[in-house]
C-alpha cells in the first residue's frame, strides 16, 4: 500500500490491543479490591459494575463499525485513545459501585473503538492473509492479559503496593500506541476499496449465515471471557493465586495464536471452531473437579479450546462474508461483548448463592451447544464448497 507504513500500523495496533486486554486482567484483580473483603460490594454488584466494559464495548463497536467507513479508521482510533485515557483516570479515582461503573464504561468504549477500527484495518492491509494476521493481531489480547496479570500480582501481592499504581500502568502502552499512530497515513476499509455500497452492506448483515455466526459469537465470547473475567472468585478455593492461572491460560492462547498459520493450513475456519468448542467444554468441566496443580492442567485444556474462538469468528466473517464490511466485524465483536455483560451478573449471583463449581458447570453448557452448532456449520460449508467446485 502506497505511503502506508503497514509494519508501524500493525505494531501500534498490537499496543492498542495490549492496552485493551490489560484492562481485563486488571479488572479481574480489582474484584477483590471492591468485593466483600474490600470496599464491600457483593459479587453480583461487582458483576453489574463490570458490565459497562462489555456493553460499552458493544455500543462502541456497533456505532463505530459503520463510522469507520464514514469517518475513517484514523479518527475512530483517536476516539479510542481519548476514551481509554478518561477511563483509566476515572478507574484510579473510583471508590463505589457507581464510580466504578462509569469508569468501566469509558474503558469499554475505548476497547470497543480499538476493535472497531483495527480489525477492518488489518483485514484491509492483509487481504490474502486475513485469518493468519487477525490471529497474529489477537495474540496480544491474551498476551496483554498475561502482562496485566503478572503486573497485578507483582504490584499488589508481591510488593504490596496500592491498586491505583496497578491501574496506572495502563498509561504505558496507551502512550506508546498514541505515539506510533501519530502522523501516520491509514488505509481505506476493504469494503470501500471493493466499492460495495452501503445498501448492500446493510442488507448483507441479514443473511442467515451471518445471523448464525452472531448467535455463535454470543456463546464463544461468553465461554471465554465470562470465565476468565471472574477467575478470582471462580478459583479462589482451588488455587492460591487465581491470577496466575489467568496468566497461564492467556500465555497458552498467545502461543497458539502466534502459530495460527499452521493450524489454518490444516483446518478450515469451521473445523477450527468445532475442535475449539470440544476442548472448551472439556476444560470447563475439568475445572469443576480439579484443585491445586491439576487446576493448571484443566486450565490448559480450556485455554487450547478458547485460543482460536474470537479471531477465527472474525476471520470467518471477513473471508466468507466480506460484503458485510467493517459493520459486520463490529457487530460480531459487539455481540460477543454484549453476551459477556449478560453472563457476568448471572455468574455473580450463582457464586453468591450456590458455588463457583455450579457457575462453571452452568458455563460448560455454552460450548456444549457450540459443538452441535459448529458440527452443522462444517456440514454446510463442505456442501457449499462442493457446490462451488461443481
Amino acid at each position: 500500500m502506497e505511503n502506508i507504513n503497514t509494519n508501524r500500523l500493525f505494531l501500534a495496533s498490537c499496543l492498542a490491543l495490549i492496552t485493551t486486554s490489560m484492562t481485563f486482567a486488571i479488572r479481574a484483580r480489582l474484584e477483590t479490591v471492591f468485593g466483600p473483603e474490600g470496599v464491600g460490594l457483593t459479587l453480583e454488584q461487582i458483576g453489574y459494575a463490570f458490565t459497562p466494559a462489555f456493553f460499552g464495548f458493544t455500543l462502541a463497536m456497533i456505532f463505530g463499525g459503520p463510522l469507520v467507513d464514514f469517518l475513517g479508521i484514523k479518527k475512530i482510533t483517536w476516539i479510542a485513545f481519548v476514551s481509554h485515557a478518561i477511563g483509566i483516570v476515572l478507574t484510579i479515582s473510583a471508590n463505589s459501585m457507581t464510580s466504578l461503573f462509569v469508569a468501566t464504561l469509558f474503558v469499554g468504549i475505548g476497547n470497543g473503538m480499538v476493535e472497531a477500527a483495527l480489525n477492518p484495518m488489518i483485514a484491509s492491509m492483509y487481504p490474502q492473509q486475513k485469518t493468519k494476521m487477525l490471529n497474529r493481531f489477537h495474540v496480544w489480547f491474551p498476551g496483554g492479559i498475561v502482562i496485566g496479570s503478572i503486573i497485578g500480582w507483582l504490584i499488589m501481592d508481591v510488593l504490596g503496593l496500592s491498586w491505583q499504581i496497578m491501574v496506572g500502568t495502563l498509561f504505558i502502552p496507551l502512550i506508546i500506541y498514541a505515539v506510533l499512530f501519530f502522523g501516520q497515513k491509514f488505509p481505506l476499509t476493504e469494503r470501500v476499496q471493493m466499492g460495495i455500497s452501503n445498501k448492500k452492506m446493510f442488507s448483507s448483515i441479514g443473511k442467515p449465515l451471518f445471523l448464525f455466526m452472531v448467535f455463535c459469537m454470543f456463546l464463544t465470547a461468553a465461554s471465554e471471557l465470562g470465565t476468565t473475567q471472574r477467575i478470582e472468585s471462580l478459583l479462589k478455593k482451588s488455587v492460591a493465586v487465581p491470577l496466575l492461572v489467568l496468566a497461564f491460560i492467556n500465555g497458552i492462547m498467545a502461543l497458539g495464536r502466534m502459530f495460527a498459520g499452521q493450524v489454518v493450513h490444516k483446518l478450515k475456519p469451521a473445523g477450527m471452531l468445532l475442535y475449539s468448542a470440544i476442548l472448551t467444554f472439556l476444560g470447563l468441566w475439568l475445572l469443576t473437579v480439579t484443585n491445586g496443580g491439576m487446576t493448571f492442567v484443566a486450565a490448559a485444556v480450556f485455554a487450547v479450546g478458547v485460543t482460536f474462538f474470537w479471531p477465527t469468528m472474525l476471520s470467518f466473517v471477513a473471508e466468507y462474508l466480506p460484503e458485510t464490511g467493517a459493520l459486520g466485524l463490529s457487530i460480531m465483536g459487539g455481540a460477543g461483548m454484549f453476551s459477556v455483560s449478560l453472563v457476568l451478573p448471572i455468574m455473580g449471583n450463582l457464586m453468591d448463592n450456590v458455588s463457583p463449581v455450579e457457575a462453571l458447570r452452568t458455563m460448560s453448557l455454552l460450548p456444549a451447544i457450540l459443538i452441535l452448532a459448529f458440527l452443522g456449520l462444517n456440514i454446510y460449508m463442505n456442501k457449499r464448497s462442493k457446490a462451488e467446485q461443481a
